[in-house]
């Protein structure tokens, strides 16, 4: 049975408008206007146990309202929804016992208290067992190497720290599904290279199901075999990486280094698409044209000090989907932009 059911979920919000200028504000007052903003569209997948899925889509998309329905947090139009066999907003307290969440620009833990403080607080919410509790809370101190920060006020932690520390606390009752909401937003480097590994062994080690919200593309490329693509409230896509390129587009790029600054790499089944001192950068389509044939051909007419084939960067790809899926504007009209 799979862990996570979602059919046909819609989700609709009433967002008020109000004119600029003080005029505007005054005619609010007297008679406020309202729109309805359709968050999620018919939004259908499931998850099997130990899958971890990229859900990405552009701010306002849908992702945030995806993860607060399946948390519980919020009730849906329509549709039907199961989290290991529960409606989650109508068995909210037993679905929070199997799950943990992770909002990347929200913090679980408690401001002024030392981290050790929080994480004894949660073990109380979550009413885990004293022995149970302390071989958990020592795995992932270890694992997210946390043990310097124990005793430091939440407060005082940069952003790359408590992050690690709030992935920390949404395990600490060792749930079997993982909710990741934008978790490496405003990271640095390093600390996002941390929380991806300790996400990627708790998937692989541990069987936790994960789903990750998010649109940084590297994100989803260290971590993903499957991913959603969304945008206004609407699936787009689902299915691996190779799945998405192959969606767009089968282009793939040769960039060779040159040894001569001056050389005029030319070919009639490939374009130069950006070029910077020797470095050139030529598109081309495998179906037309071999990757190995191309290489003799140019290796053939210059001096190669190094090259290498790629696909395009994910980022192009998704935008790519993006940009097809965009209401075409009415004739003769201008269509302002609209995000859910």
């Amino acid at each position: 049975m799979p862990h996570i059911i979602v059919e046909d979920l819609v989700k609709t919000f009433r967002v008020a408008e109000r004119r600029s200028g003080v005029l505007g504000a005054l005619a609010g007052l007297a008679r406020r206007r309202y729109r309805t903003v359709r968050a999620l569209d018919g939004v259908s997948f499931s998850l099997r146990q130990g899958e971890l899925l990229g859900y990405i889509g552009p701010n306002g998309a849908g992702k945030s309202t995806t993860v607060k329905v399946l948390s519980g947090i919020l009730v849906p139009d329509s549709g039907r929804v199961e989290v290991l066999g529960r409606v989650p907003w109508k068995s909210r307290i037993e679905t929070v016992r199997h799950i943990g969440v992770v909002f990347g620009q929200r913090t679980q833990l408690w401001w002024d208290l030392p981290v050790v403080e929080s994480f004894e607080l949660l073990r109380d919410i979550y009413r885990v067992g004293p022995a149970d509790y302390r071989r958990s809370r020592d795995e992932l101190v270890e694992l997210l190497e946390l043990a310097p920060l124990l005793d430091t006020p939440v407060r005082q932690l940069s952003l790359g720290q408590r992050t690690r520390c709030d992935l920390a606390a949404a395990l600490l009752h060792s749930p079997e599904i993982l909710y990741l909401d934008e978790p490496t937003i405003g990271l640095d480097a390093v600390s996002k290279l941390a929380v991806r590994d300790f996400v990627r062994r708790l998937n692989r080690r541990r069987r936790v199901t994960v789903i990750l919200a998010t649109h940084d593309m590297d994100d989803i490329e260290a971590l993903c075999s499957r991913v959603l693509v969304i945008n206004r409230g609407r699936i787009l896509t689902d299915g691996t990486l190779a799945d998405l390129r192959a969606l767009v587009t089968t282009e793939r790029r040769l960039t060779v280094d040159l040894l001569n600054e001056n050389g005029d790499v030319r070919d009639p089944d490939a374009e130069v698409i950006a070029r910077a001192g020797r470095r050139v950068t030529l598109r081309f389509d495998p179906q037309q044209v071999a990757a190995a044939e191309l290489i003799a051909r140019v290796a053939a007419r210059h001096e190669v000090r190094d090259l290498f084939v790629e696909n395009p960067p994910i980022e192009e790809i998704i935008a790519r989907i993006y940009a097809d899926s965009r209401p075409a504007p009415a004739p003769g009209k201008e269509v302002a932009g609209h995000e859910a």
